[in-house]
Order: C-alpha cells, then sequence, then structure tokens
C-alpha cells in the first residue's frame, strides 16, 4: 500500500468520506438479517445491522474509489460447535476490479460470534480496462459458459461504460466473451439483471437521456439484416497465456428504448424477476417501465421485442434523483435534497425520511425479509430506517420474524372525562384542560379550569380517570409541576407531589401514591401563595425535595416556601407551609424556570426575557428553625440576555470545581448555553453555547445515567420546531422523533426512559382531546436498533482542518506509542460547520464525530487554527520562566483556555473553547497512566470529556471594507471627549470573504487577562489583526498591515523567545512573527511585536471590560436576534443612547515625523491605535472609552508595514505554508532555526531557514542608544545562500554583561533557502514540517514524505496514493518516536501514519 525508501513507511488509515456503494450479505437463514458491505474511498466495511457495529474494514484498492459491490454465497461449512460461511465478493472502481473471497465462524444458527474474525482473501484481480466498469453480476454455471462443473458462480458478468459486456471465467482468470452493443455511446449509468447467459439483461443509461435494454442471444437465430454486433475477440489481458475469448456465437440485440427522461439517468434499477424497471435522472423524476417478462426466455426472435410500458412517474424531489430501488411492493428514490422517499406501487409517497446532510443521498438499499432501509449518503452516514410493515404489502414470511421491526407507537386520543358527554360549541363554564403532566409512562396528571386534579391511567386499550381534589372555588388551575421521589427516600412512601397554582393566587400541594388498583391522595392542603392572577408558576426542585416550592409572579420576584408534614399511620395529620423568604429579580421580568443546587449554596433562575439571574440559598435559611417571612434576597450575579430575548426554558445546575458551580440553560433560541459561576468572585462567566439543528426552541437536554454530571455530553435535545414536537440525538445529528402538535403553547407533556428511540412518551391537547404517542419497548425485550452504522460527518467538502492536542503523557513506553495515536481532528467545510472527530486506530468504536456548531448564516469555514498555548507577555517586567519550553508545550493550569478560531465567508470569525473536563484529574490535562490495564478505561472517559463550545463571534458592519481603510473621519464631540468616527466608502453589501487564520494567546504578566490575537486575511487583499480579550470576550481592532496588492491565501506565525546572552538562559521577551502568502506567488513577513505589548500595556490600563457591556452571548443568526442584520456600533443608533463609532488612540511620532507603524521594520511604537467599540461584537451600545483622548491629527488606523518581502517564491499563488523550530538544529549564536514550507499553484515545494539574532545595546547616561537595523540591508544577499558561519556582523565583539545592559533588539536572517519545481504533478495544497520531516499533499491525490536537511535541502523519502477526491488542506503530528499521523481533507477526510527511520545520520 505504500511506496518505501531508506525504511521510511506511509501508511494508509481509515478514510471517512462519502459512501459510494452498499450491498447485503445475506446469510443463509432467510430469518436472520443480513449482514452489511460498505464501500468508502478505497475500503469495504462490513457491519452488523442489529448490534449496530463495525465487525471489519479492508483496503482492497490504492487510490481508487469503491464504485459498487456484488456478492455471491458459496458454502457452510458446519462444524461441531460453529459453522463457517464462505462467499465471492467482486468489487470494482474506474477501471478496476477485484475479486475476493470473505470467510468468517458463526454459531450452528448462523448467529455472528463475539470475536469472529473475517478473513478477506485476495482471488483475482481482473486487469484494467479500457472503460470505466459500471456494474458486475455473478452468473451460474451452464453448459454455454463451460462443459466443465465447477463451482456454482463462477462466472462473472461486467459492463463498461462504453455500452459493451464481458463475460470472465473467474476460476481460470478466462475472458469467455466480449459483445458490443449495437448502440455505440457512452453511459451515466448500467444495470444488469439474470442468473445466466440467457436471461442476461442489460439496461444501459446513455448521455441522450435514454434507456437501452438489450441482451445476448445465439449468432444463430438472428438473421443478417438484424442489429447486432459480433463477439470483439480484442482484449488487453495478462491474466492467463491463453486469454483469448472463445468463439461463441453470441451477439447483442437491442430490446427496447426506453424515451421520457429530460435529463441524464444516474442510477437503474430492477425488480426482483426483472419485470420492472425503475430509472432515476437529473430531470427530478423517476419512472417505472414494465417490461413483458414472459418472453425474456424465449428462442423466438419476435419474441425477443420486448413489449414495453411505461408505468408510473414520480415526482417529488426538490433536486437530482442519485439512486432507487424496487421490490414486489415497494419503490425507493434517494436525491441530492438529502430525502429518500418512500412510494407504493399505485405511486402514492408513503414515507419521507431526511436525515442527511449535505450534497445529498448517494445510495439506498432496502431488506424486504426485515423491513430495513439504509440509506448512505456524502455526510459519510450510514442510517438504519425501520420501515412500518403495515403501510404496505409486504413480502415477509408468515412465520412473523418481521414483528420485532413493526411500528409499535400507540397513538391514544382521550376524550376529557367531563366533556366526553359534552355536544355543540364550548361556553366560558365549559370545563377544559389547563395542565398536563407525566409522572411515568402509564401515568398522566390533568389539571383543568374548574380546579379538578385527575390522575389518568393509560394502559394498552384502557384509560382510567381518577379524580383527586378539587379546589374549594372553581377557580382555573395556571400553572402546575410534578416531582416523583423514590419511595426510600420520600414521606411515607409518597410517589409523587403535585404542585398547582390557580387564578386566585393559591397553590395546593397534593402528595399521592400510585397503587395497582387506585391512586391513594395522602395529603393536600392550600394556602395563598400570591394575589390574585399573581400567581403564574409552581416550581419544585429536585435537589431540595419536597419540603421546599418555589413560586413566580409576573415581577420577576419567586418566594420559596419550606413544607411541614406530620404523618401517622400513613396519613398526613397536620400540613403547613412557611415563606422562608423572597428572591427579586433585578429585570423584573417574570421567572420561567428555577433550579438549586444544596451542597453549593446556589439558586439559579432564568426569565421570560433570556436572562439569567444567581442567588445565595444558605444552608442556614433552608435547615433553620425560626421563620423569618420578611427577608429579602437581592441577586448575587446575572447574564443578560443569555438567549437573546427568548425565553429560558429549563436550568441545570452541577458542581465544577471547588467553588465553581456549571450551569446549562437552554431557552426559546433553539440554543443551550453553558456558564461558569464563581462563588468567590460572584461573576457568571459565559462559557459556550451550542445550536440544536431543526429546533427553534429547546425545552430540555437529556443524558444518559453515565453522563448526568456533565451537561456538555447529553445525548438528546427535546423541543419544538414550528408545530412539531422533536427529540433530537445530538450525539448523531439525528431525529429521533417528531410529532406534528400544533406548537409549544398547547398544554403538553413528555415523559422519556433510558434509551428515547423505544421509550418515549408524547400528549398534547387538541380540540379538547388529549393525544398521546407512546413507544415503550422494555429494554430486556429489544435491544435498540442502531439509526447509525457509520460516523454522521460534514456533507460538503472540508476547506480546512487541525490537530486538537490534550496534553497526555504516558510513563510506560510500550503503551506510549499506541495511545499517542489517538487523535482529535477539527475540520471547517463548506457548509459552515465545525466538527470535533476522534481517531481511534485498532479499536472497534473507531471514530466519533461530534458537530461543534455553524458559522453565522451557514456561511463556509474556510480556514481554522488550534491554540494549545500560552506565551506569557513581558510588558513592563522580565518574565523568568522556571523552565525552557518547547513549541508544543501546554499549560498545565485548569483555567488557561484552550482555543480553536475559524473564519469563513461574510467575514465571520468564531472561537471556540475546548471544554476538558476529565475525571481522572481536576486540572483535566496533564493526565499521567503508569498501568497498562488503565489505558483504554480512561481513554473511554477522557474522549467524551473533550468538546468545544461555542466562546464568541465577530462580524463586521453589514457595509463595511476593511480593504480601503478608514476613508472619512468626523470629529464629533461627545461630553468633552474627543470620537472619531469611521465610515467606510462603500454603500452596497460586500461579498468579501476570510480566506486565512492564524492566531496566538498571550497571557499578561499579572495573570489578570489573557490576549488572544488573531490575524485574518480577506479576499479584498487586506490583513487585520484583531484581539479577543478574555474572559469578558471583547473584540479589538488592534492594527491593520499595509495592503496588498493580492490576496492572501494562507497565515502562519512563529513566536520566538528571546533569551540574554547569560548561562542561566533568562528569557527576556518574545517576538511575535506572522508570514503571509499570496496570491501572487509571495512570501511576507511581518514583525507584530511592538503593536501586542503596546495594545496589552494600553488595555491593561484602561481596563474596557469594565466599561464596556461584556455580558452578550455570541451572535447565532437565528432566534430573536434577528440574524447578520444585528446592529453593529459602527452605524447604531439609539434612542437613550447616542451613536458613538470607534474610539481610537493614536501613534506617537518617531524624530523624523513619521508613524513608527509605518515604517519599513513594521514595528509599531508602545502608543499603537486602539479600534475598541468596533471591535466588541457581544454589545449593541454605544459606549466612550474613559480617559481616552483622540488627536486630531490622527488620519487612520495604524498600519504595520511588512519586515521582508520574497517576492515570486511561486509562480502563481502559495496555497499553504508551514513554520517550525528545528530543536535538535541549536545555533549557536542563537536559540533556534526556523524552517519555512510553502506550497503552490505551480507544483513546487520551497523551503526557507532563518533564525533570530539578538543585538546588543549599551546604555550611555542613563538613556538607550539603539542600532539602527535596515531590513532591506539586513535581508538582502542572504536569501538562497546556505552559511556556516552563524557569526553576524557586531556579534563578536559581545561580552557577557548584566541583564541591564541589553535591550530586546534583534533581526531575523535567512540561511538557506531550496525548492522543488515539481514536487506533485499537481498544485500543491498542504504542507506540514516539524523541521526534520515534510508531508505535503496535492491535486494529484497524493501524500509525499521529505527529509529536511540541515541546509533546508528536500529529500523525497515515500508517497502514497490517497483516497480522498480533491485534496484540499494537510495537518501531522509527532504521535510517538520517529512516528507521526498525517490528515488529508477535502472531499472527505482520511488518517496516514508515517514510521520514519530511526537513523537519518547519513542523511544530514
Amino acid at each position: 500500500m505504500a511506496s518505501q525508501q531508506s525504511s521510511a513507511r506511509l501508511q494508509s488509515g481509515q478514510y471517512i468520506g462519502e459512501i459510494s456503494a452498499l450491498c447485503f450479505l445475506p446469510l443463509p437463514h432467510p430469518s436472520l438479517s443480513p449482514l452489511l458491505l460498505a464501500g468508502t474511498g478505497s475500503q469495504m466495511i462490513i457491519y452488523d445491522l442489529l448490534a449496530g457495529k463495525t465487525l471489519n474494514s479492508f483496503h482492497v484498492f490504492e487510490g481508487i474509489r469503491v464504485h459498487g459491490i456484488s456478492c455471491s454465497f458459496v458454502e457452510s461449512t458446519n462444524c461441531r460447535s460453529s459453522a463457517t460461511l464462505a462467499f465471492k465478493i467482486a468489487i470494482f472502481g474506474e477501471r478496476r476490479i477485484k475479486l475476493f473471497s470473505l470467510h468468517f465462524d458463526t454459531t450452528l444458527d448462523y448467529q455472528i460470534l463475539e470475536n469472529t474474525c473475517f478473513q478477506l482473501t485476495l482471488i483475482l484481480a481482473l486487469p484494467k480496462f479500457s472503460h470505466w466498469v459500471m456494474d458486475v453480476c455473478f452468473l451460474k454455471e451452464d453448459h454455454v459458459l463451460c462443459d466443465r462443473d465447477r463451482d456454482r458462480y463462477s462466472h462473472l458478468a461486467v459492463g463498461l461504460s462504453n455500452n459493451s459486456l464481458c463475460l470472465w471465467d473467474v476460476s481460470r482468470c478466462h475472458l469467455v466473451l466480449e459483445v458490443q452493443c449495437a448502440e455505440k455511446c457512452l453511459l451515466y449509468s448500467m444495470r444488469l439483471w439474470g442468473h445466466n447467459t440467457n436471461s442476461l439483461h442489460v439496461a444501459s443509461g446513455t448521455i441522450y437521456n435514454e434507456i437501452i435494454v438489450w441482451k445476448l442471444v445465439h449468432r444463430s437465430i438472428v438473421p443478417s439484416s438484424a442489429s447486432s454486433v459480433e463477439v470483439c475477440n480484442h482484449h488487453d489481458s495478462s491474466c492467463s497465456k491463453d486469454n483469448r475469448p472463445c468463439e461463441k456465437p453470441y451477439m447483442a440485440i437491442t430490446l427496447s428504448r426506453l424515451i421520457g427522461h429530460e435529463g441524464s439517468i444516474f442510477r437503474i434499477a430492477w425488480s426482483p424477476d426483472g419485470s420492472k424497471l425503475t430509472s432515476v435522472s437529473d430531470d427530478r423524476s423517476a419512472r417505472v417501465w414494465t417490461i413483458n417478462a414472459q418472453r425474456k426466455e424465449s428462442g423466438d426472435l419476435e419474441a425477443l421485442e420486448a413489449n414495453v410500458s411505461v408505468g408510473l412517474i414520480l415526482f417529488g424531489h426538490n433536486a437530482r434523483v442519485w439512486d432507487c430501488y424496487i421490490s414486489d411492493s415497494v419503490i425507493i428514490t434517494a436525491g441530492e435534497d438529502c430525502t429518500c422517499r418512500v412510494w407504493g406501487l399505485d405511486g402514492n409517497q408513503l414515507l419521507m425520511v431526511k436525515e442527511h446532510i449535505g450534497r445529498g443521498i448517494w445510495r439506498c438499499l432496502y431488506d424486504p425479509s426485515s423491513s430495513l432501509l439504509i440509506t448512505a449518503g456524502f455526510d459519510s452516514a450510514i442510517k438504519i430506517h425501520p420501515l412500518p410493515v403495515s403501510s404496505f404489502r409486504s413480502t415477509i414470511d408468515k412465520d412473523g420474524t418481521a414483528e420485532e421491526f413493526k411500528d409499535r407507537t400507540e397513538i391514544i386520543t382521550i376524550p376529557t372525562l367531563n366533556l366526553s358527554e359534552q355536544f355543540g360549541l364550548m361556553d366560558s363554564k365549559s370545563e377544559y384542560v389547563r395542565c398536563l403532566c407525566f409522572a411515568q409512562e402509564d401515568i398522566l396528571y390533568v389539571a383543568t379550569n374548574h380546579g379538578y386534579l385527575y390522575h389518568v391511567k393509560v394502559s394498552a386499550g384502557n384509560v382510567k380517570w381518577y379524580e383527586l381534589v378539587r379546589s374549594d372555588e372553581k377557580v382555573p388551575a395556571i400553572c402546575m409541576d410534578l416531582l416523583s421521589t423514590n419511595s426510600s427516600n420520600s414521606h411515607e412512601d409518597v410517589d409523587d407531589w403535585i404542585a398547582t397554582g390557580d387564578g386566585k393566587g393559591n397553590t395546593m400541594v397534593v402528595g399521592i401514591i400510585n397503587s395497582d388498583s387506585n391512586p391513594k391522595v395522602v395529603t393536600s392542603f392550600t394556602w395563598t401563595a400570591e394575589k390574585e392572577r399573581q400567581l403564574l408558576g409552581t416550581y419544585w426542585c429536585k435537589s431540595l425535595g419536597c419540603r421546599y416550592l418555589f413560586t413566580a409572579d409576573p415581577r420577576g420576584k419567586i418566594k420559596l416556601w419550606r413544607l411541614d408534614f406530620a404523618f401517622a399511620d400513613g396519613t398526613c395529620m397536620d400540613c403547613k407551609a412557611s415563606l422562608l423568604a423572597e428572591f427579586t429579580s433585578a429585570f423584573g421580568m417574570r421567572i420561567m424556570c428555577v433550579n438549586a443546587l444544596f451542597e453549593e449554596e446556589v439558586l439559579a433562575c432564568g426569565d421570560q426575557r433570556g436572562n439569567l439571574i444567581m442567588f445565595p440559598l444558605s444552608k442556614g435559611l433552608l435547615l433553620t428553625a425560626s421563620i423569618k417571612s420578611d427577608e429579602k434576597i437581592s441577586s448575587l450575579a446575572y447574564f443578560k440576555g443569555a438567549h437573546g430575548i427568548s425565553s429560558v426554558a429549563s436550568i441545570l445546575i452541577a458542581t465544577l470545581h471547588f467553588n465553581q458551580v456549571e450551569i446549562c440553560s437552554t431557552g426559546g433560541d433553539g440554543c443551550i448555553c453553558y456558564f461558569k459561576y464563581n462563588k468567590d468572585w460572584q461573576t457568571l462567566e459565559f462559557m459556550g453555547m451550542k445550536q440544536v439543528k431543526e429546533l427553534s426552541l429547546v425545552q430540555s437536554i437529556f443524558a444518559k445515567a453515565s453522563s448526568m454530571k456533565d451537561f456538555t455530553q447529553s445525548n438528546y435535545a427535546v423541543g419544538f420546531a414550528s408545530t412539531d414536537f422533536i427529540i433530537w440525538n445530538l450525539v448523531n445529528d439525528t431525529k429521533v422523533l417528531q410529532i406534528p402538535c400544533g406548537g409549544w403553547r398547547r398544554p403538553h407533556s413528555y415523559f422519556l426512559g433510558d434509551t428515547p428511540e423505544i421509550q418515549s412518551c408524547f400528549a398534547y391537547l387538541k380540540n379538547q382531546t388529549i393525544h398521546i404517542h407512546r413507544l415503550w419497548v422494555p429494554v430486556s425485550e429489544r435491544i435498540p436498533l442502531p439509526r447509525v452504522l457509520h460516523l454522521q460527518f460534514h456533507g460538503r467538502e472540508i476547506h480546512s482542518l487541525c490537530f486538537i492536542s490534550v496534553g497526555m503523557v504516558l510513563h510506560s513506553n510500550e503503551d506510549a506509542n499506541h495511545f499517542l495515536r489517538l487523535s482529535w481532528i477539527a475540520t471547517g467545510c463548506e457548509d459552515g460547520t465545525v466538527r470535533l472527530t476522534r481517531y481511534t486506530p485498532d479499536v472497534d468504536s473507531r471514530s466519533v464525530s461530534r458537530l461543534l456548531g455553524e458559522h453565522v448564516g451557514g456561511s463556509a469555514v474556510r480556514s481554522i487554527c488550534f491554540i494549545s498555548k500560552i506565551h506569557t507577555a513581558t510588558v513592563g517586567q522580565m518574565y523568568i520562566p522556571c523552565q525552557r519550553l518547547g513549541c508544543d508545550a501546554v499549560p498545565v493550569n485548569r483555567d488557561d483556555p484552550f482555543l480553536l478560531i475559524s473564519v469563513g465567508a461574510k467575514r465571520v470569525l468564531t472561537s471556540w473553547l475546548l471544554w476538558n473536563k476529565s475525571h481522572k484529574e481536576e486540572a483535566g490535562v496533564g493526565v499521567v497512566l503508569t498501568k497498562a490495564e488503565n489505558l483504554y478505561s480512561h481513554l473511554s472517559e477522557e474522549c467524551t470529556a473533550i468538546s468545544f463550545q461555542w466562546l464568541s463571534t465577530h462580524m463586521p458592519p453589514k457595509f463595511a471594507s476593511t480593504r480601503k481603510g478608514v476613508e472619512n473621519m468626523e470629529q464629533n464631540n461627545e461630553q468633552g471627549r474627543n470620537i472619531s468616527i469611521i465610515e467606510t466608502g462603500e454603500q452596497y453589501e460586500n461579498d468579501w470573504r476570510y480566506l486565512a487564520v492564524t492566531a496566538f494567546l498571550v497571557k499578561g504578566a499579572d495573570q489578570r487577562l489573557t490576549f488572544c490575537f488573531v490575524v485574518v486575511a480577506c479576499s479584498d487583499a487586506s490583513l487585520t489583526l484583531r484581539a479577543l480579550l478574555l474572559p469578558s470576550r471583547l473584540w479589538f481592532d488592534v492594527a491593520v498591515l499595509a495592503p496588498q496588492t493580492s490576496p492572501v491565501l494562507a497565515l502562519q506565525h512563529v513566536v520566538i523567545p528571546i533569551f540574554a546572552p547569560s548561562e542561566d538562559k533568562v528569557q527576556i521577551g518574545s517576538v511575535y512573527i506572522v508570514i503571509s502568502g499570496s496570491t501572487d506567488g509571495a512570501i511576507t513577513f511581518w514583525d507584530l511585536t511592538k503593536t501586542v505589548e503596546s495594545f496589552m500595556q494600553r488595555v491593561s490600563t484602561i481596563q474596557p471590560e469594565k466599561v464596556i457591556d461584556c455580558q452578550r452571548r455570541p451572535r447565532t443568526g437565528r432566534g430573536s436576534q434577528g440574524g447578520r442584520w444585528w446592529r453593529s456600533l459602527t452605524n447604531c443608533s439609539s434612542k437613550t443612547c447616542p451613536p458613538v463609532s470607534i474610539v481610537t488612540v493614536n501613534t506617537v511620532k518617531d524624530s523624523n515625523d513619521h508613524n513608527v507603524a509605518s515604517t519599513a521594520h513594521g514595528i509599531s511604537s508602545e502608543d499603537d491605535s486602539i479600534s475598541c467599540p468596533n471591535a466588541c461584537s457581544q454589545s449593541t451600545d454605544s459606549f466612550t472609552m474613559p480617559e481616552v483622548q483622540a488627536d486630531d491629527s490622527l488620519t487612520g488606523v495604524a498600519e504595520i508595514g511588512p519586515l521582508h518581502v520574497l517576492a515570486s517564491v511561486h509562480q502563481s499563488g502559495v496555497n499553504c505554508l508551514h513554520v517550525s523550530n528545528s530543536k535538535d538544529r541549536l545555533n549557536m549564536k542563537s536559540e533556534s532555526i526556523y524552517y519555512i514550507l510553502s506550497g503552490g499553484d505551480d507544483q513546487a515545494l520551497h523551503s526557507f531557514g532563518f533564525d533570530l539574532v539578538l543585538q546588543p545595546t549599551n546604555y550611555n547616561d542613563g538613556s538607550t542608544q539603539l542600532t539602527d537595523i535596515n531590513a532591506n540591508d539586513m535581508l538582502a544577499g542572504l536569501v538562497g545562500k546556505p552559511t556556516d558561519d552563524y557569526t553576524p556582523a557586531g556579534l563578536d565583539n559581545m561580552r557577557n554583561s548584566s541583564l541591564g545592559t541589553w535591550n530586546k533588539e534583534y533581526r531575523l536572517r535567512f540561511l538557506s533557502q531550496n525548492g522543488i519545481a515539481s514536487a506533485h504533478s499537481s498544485a500543491v495544497k498542504g504542507v506540514w514540517t516539524d523541521g526534520t520531516w515534510v508531508f505535503s499533499t496535492g491535486l494529484d491525490q497524493r501524500v509525499r514524505c521529505w527529509f529536511l536537511c540541515k541546509s533546508g535541502r528536500l529529500t523525497e523519502h515515500a508517497h502514497l496514493i490517497i483516497s480522498v477526491p480533491e485534496p484540499e488542506t494537510l495537518d501531522a503530528r509527532v504521535c510517538g518516536r520517529n512516528q507521526y499521523q498525517i490528515v488529508v481533507g477535502g472531499r472527505g477526510m482520511q488518517m496516514v501514519e508515517f514510521s520514519a527511520p530511526g537513523d537519518t545520520e547519513n542523511e544530514e
């Protein structure tokens, strides 16, 4: 599989991409569900449908996609306790066909064993055909093909794209026949049908939008005038010595020409008996053709003229239709609109499945014996859909084997008890249902407007109503809440506690015991909690138990009541409700949900306008014996607009760390938000969010029992989309349940079991009738059928990807190499989604992918980067690290952020926060494992603990352009301060997009703030330096890099530490260098050091987080925030606040009266301008930064000039860059040598070596005399000339001086330049290096490995053909000693592993 040289080895890994072929592997017993064979990339995967797991996978081609699979059963060999099954499998792709034998063991009743070994052995690789293979079919042995008795299926029919047919004797590798159809044309599709030569029929979909049906006939029955073609004897084959076709008198006869489609015919399917033909086309239709099946075996030429009639014409798809299937009872079509439609034979659509994303469903397959529909698409997902056999006539045997797959959902309609006898129109005195609440799958509580509370027992075919209590007055119930308790921990074995509130302000609490006969009311008491029409909510908290109840009014106040019960002999003798405290929200909006944490003594509330409020809830208040009813409690912290202006639906709360509480909220904006509350600082910090696809209201989230303490790992979301109730699987991004109910405003309730796919109940009220949808299958009765076999992935092309480092260390050397092969990859796609995928080699679970989120408006993600290291600033003080850290070092402080930055179309810049919650170690990083047996147990926990949450989004104003910078500036005087208002010259909405991004994290010297500096390249040829201030999440435009003549396609950065020339190696600073590659082939270096340091210094002084309202969640583009049309600070107009745009700070001028930021050195002064309001995309309010005065002479935003430009490095665009240092090649005078690799459209790879040299500066009378350095003079003559002498001029006389005599002045020096003109046979799209090895990929669909010598020369060691069509990006990482992992993205993603030779001294 790999090309090897000097013991270097590249090995193909798993491909995650489009599913191009599906085929059932039938087991001998008809009652057993078949196995599934799937082709993806160049590999074939075997699945167990019922178990939902991958049995094995095999690489069958090298760089060729699997287009189709055909199989035939050979034999079954029985032993004492097992049976061995043998199959023949033909796999084809492009012009290649390979024939394999598959053997595996089963039980005697053909059940798959737990550790079954699947052996796939290559029997024959047919020679390369001159045209693409369209279809293959195994044929039975007959006298026409051979006179000898051999295996049952020893011949293979091959259909080619030139409308020809070949018959191969695979047992002898002998070409028997090769026949060309009379209609010579190219095909889009072909399908073969038949079991032997006489019955073999061919249906060919031509490029002329017609179908030609033809077959082979004996030459003796065909007149000379008939349209036929003689057997062709020429064939390029080398399988055997005598491989010429046999002289058999067979010809091709055209039976019929089917005309009707108005577009290209993509797929054809025969019915099992060959009597019908289904075709799908580019015209969005499917057609069914009926062929007279009685004459297909006849030898009469007149009878061979098939009687074809046009049957059904099926319209319904909104885009091209890719695949089809037809059986005796059903027709199935799958299309580009991501839908799979099931049709009856009468043409009526029975079912529509829409669970795939992206470019559509490519393949569909149906098994009539089990009623299982399989769909697979561009998104890499293979999904199982059990079809209800009651919806169409099925061919299932009468033994009832398919009963397990019937739709077991019960739909129960319950008329209300008192309304069942009422007729006519309702009036104000009629009784109707106000509230519903499920206690169990068969118990429902109902409250009405007459004050009744009912217990409804719903059993199979039987509904019983029990009247529990009724309020003293006929007052309508307004709200109801249920607390189901564990009888072992509750008062006197009470099962359910019901709390209702009515229109008079009264609260009623009822305790109920559910018995097999009738429910028993243990206690019931009522008290006045609010004034009339002021009681809107009653809430239990499970953590507090049944002794405490909250009530809410319309003005943002909630009251805490303590309930005291006195039980005797199972009867409640006395009940009393005491008011403990009153909590008042600062927003004055109705509280919609509450939750409390007794151990942490906090109360979390969410109101009607999306705000979150935190209150203290002391244990002394809850447990005190004395009651102070007049105690008023104010909020500790709050977060305004956590869900925009949409209502908060639910709140979950749990302990995160010491004195830290984690909060998860859901709301009417379709989002799940995560927060962290610090008890010491009393701050509520936004930690991230997640959008739930297709849900406009997330009612709550549901996690399995093993994940209940981790909200980020919730498995299901429950909510509404328009008028439908939906249960959504957050792991697989699939819809579990959808019920039309009229929307969330109707009274409704739901109840979920441990597995919502088979255990769910939903009840809603419509037309005063309670409708219940219940699916409740005991887990012990049936294992739930898996819905997703292969992981869900991107549905479109991947533009960018990167590895995610987790900082795990193993002390066991024998296990370290294997464990470090575990990896996480973040990917950005054309559809705007960002996913996190876990790659696990040699483990049954294989890869798992999780959707992180989607860019605002679904804008395409063009570039992403992961930041795993935090650099410490040296502004204002000397930084002395405890040890020297390498480039791959990661922080070990749990509070340090790990960020993922993604950019794309519409100039959307999104940041994602790594959420790593390992239970093994509190810090979550730096985990050490010492025992091999704990490896995989920790692996499973660590894998589920890693995820990203949406942190912040930056978008420019609607009419903004960074290309021209500041064109007009008006001076306004606002409250005595000079305000600079920046406008753009363009008054139309542009379509600029970000093309590349690079970022780095810098922590302030005081450790208080963390700055994420982001450099983005826009399609308008501009480069912008922005900063994200953490934890306040404020965006700032720091500087504009000098406008370029061509757009930048690639960005990289390098942070070079500066050490004093002493033995202690004390770090005195860092240099921040950004490198860009543009479409004109130039590579440019930018120095951001002074700009970064001056920005951090001024922000630390000004402290904008204290002035700007930082409590804004990211803009999601959905819900009540108005999408992309949100008000920006540059054009917002408020009735209360005057519009203020950009506050700037002027740059200082040097002695030559020039802005330092625009000098040739590209170094900004310490007073570089800071554009504050435009940077804060989280806020919609204008503000004025205090103590900041604008200079009237300022005419633009600070610019950073290029440090150096390497012009025309490539003859065309620079597609990719990567920079790394060589740790084992240290320069004596500098700390390290850095290598930058570039690849372009000109197929070339270039490498540059450079280092950083510190310049001496002596003090003279207390002032610093700086050495004048000219960048052009410094770099001239050095590029392309390897230097042996690393001692620059002026450094020979350096002396070991004290630190006080050194300043942070430096220069970059180029040491080498090398290149390979034709590194790939097509454009180079990705490159990576660690300073020793270089990996590259290009449109030639190859990964190449190069060794980087000290002189910068590249030597190729290995190359590998990959399965990713049109590769666009590449990343790599070191996973062990001389072990590398490479990941390539494009139309899918593939992992490649590289083993480097142990000794590279000869190469050096």
